[in-house]
């Protein structure tokens, strides 16, 4: 695995005329410290990336993209069901006869479980 990733703040700097004029040196420096902000008047413009923290960033990116799209599948289908269960037939009259009760139990019990 590649080095750790740092603040852009930390990294360290080539103005672009550096870049451009001592590309060899450059090339030494992005080897040494995985990655070098390449400054155009003293402000960063972009970071130039050896290939193993581009390909580190790339992973990372994609699992963190997949873990999201799981959570979002397992939300839509949480969705779904409850959607379903509301469009099932009585279930505007069930609704109904909840907000009715205000909060009242009535004669029967409560149930306790994951769903209630």
């Amino acid at each position: 695995m590649s080095s750790p990733l740092i603040s852009i703040d930390d990294l360290p700097r080539q103005n672009a005329s550096q870049v451009k004029n001592k590309w060899g040196e450059v090339v030494r420096q992005v080897r040494q410290s995985g990655s070098v902000a390449i400054t155009n008047h003293s402000s960063v413009e972009m970071v130039l990336l050896d290939a193993a923290t581009y390909q580190q960033l790339t992973e990372s990116l994609a699992a963190l993209q997949a873990r999201e799209q799981s959570v979002l599948d397992e939300l839509a289908e949480r969705f779904d069901a409850r959607l379903a269960s509301l469009q099932q037939p009585g279930a505007a009259a069930r609704v109904g006869s909840l907000f009715e009760s205000r909060g009242k139990l009535g004669s029967k019990r409560p149930k306790a479980g994951a769903t209630h």
